[in-house]
């Protein structure tokens, strides 16, 4: 079972859940061997183990199936980086440690990543629209800990939400970057660059 499913299943969920996290490995499994346009639902079936039927119980399309495994893929990823936040550290450490934690989680499946930040929008309004509330939780994400550090003195004028999402939106144009030129197993490079731009942000609004 892959890291997404694995985060989508929880001891004692019943077979419903686990049924769920099963057709969102084989959606992952069938991605990755053979992107999300030629990935046909028997494929997800046939990577899950499950029924066609059980498929339809869950999810109404491979779209619907997509965006879910997007959902979760994404909300692993904010927990690693949520995780990665030491509140009693210096705040150009937090930076650095949580940009690390955070490209490290994104670079561990470079073909689901594709998938994740350039199929998804292929959806439309609904790909956009989870895409948008997964860059809203780093938002959210962001004010929370950059205006609440304890410790700090207590800012003029705090980092505000339009800012907050320049920078989300600045990184993810790093990651597609990276994608689009086949250095996903070196994300780990644009640690440095992704701090700057926050460090940059959190000062001028000081």
């Amino acid at each position: 079972m892959t890291a997404v499913a694995e985060e989508e299943a929880t001891p004692g969920t019943g077979a419903g859940a686990e049924h769920r996290a099963r057709l969102l490995d084989g959606m992952a499994r069938a991605v990755a061997t053979k992107g999300y346009a030629d990935t046909t639902i028997a494929d997800i079936v046939r990577e899950a183990s499950v029924s066609r039927r059980t498929f339809y119980e869950h999810f109404a399309d491979k779209a619907g199936c997509l965006i879910a495994l997007y959902e979760v893929a994404s909300g692993s990823a904010i927990a690693v980086l949520r995780a990665a936040i030491d509140p009693h550290s210096a705040w150009q450490a937090q930076v650095e440690q949580a940009m690390g934690a955070y490209l490290g989680v994104l670079s561990r499946n470079p073909v689901l990543l594709r998938t994740l930040f350039i199929e998804i929008l292929g959806l439309g309004a609904p790909g956009l629209a989870a895409r948008r509330r997964a860059n809203q939780q780093l938002v959210d994400l962001m004010l929370d800990v950059v205006n609440n550090r304890p410790g700090e003195r207590l800012r003029k004028k705090p980092l505000q939400p339009a800012m907050a999402m320049a920078v989300v939106g600045g990184i993810n144009e790093m990651v597609l970057q990276a994608i689009e030129q086949e250095r996903v197993g070196d994300l780990q490079s644009l640690v440095e660059p992704a701090s700057a731009l926050l460090r940059a942000a959190i000062s001028a609004e000081f």
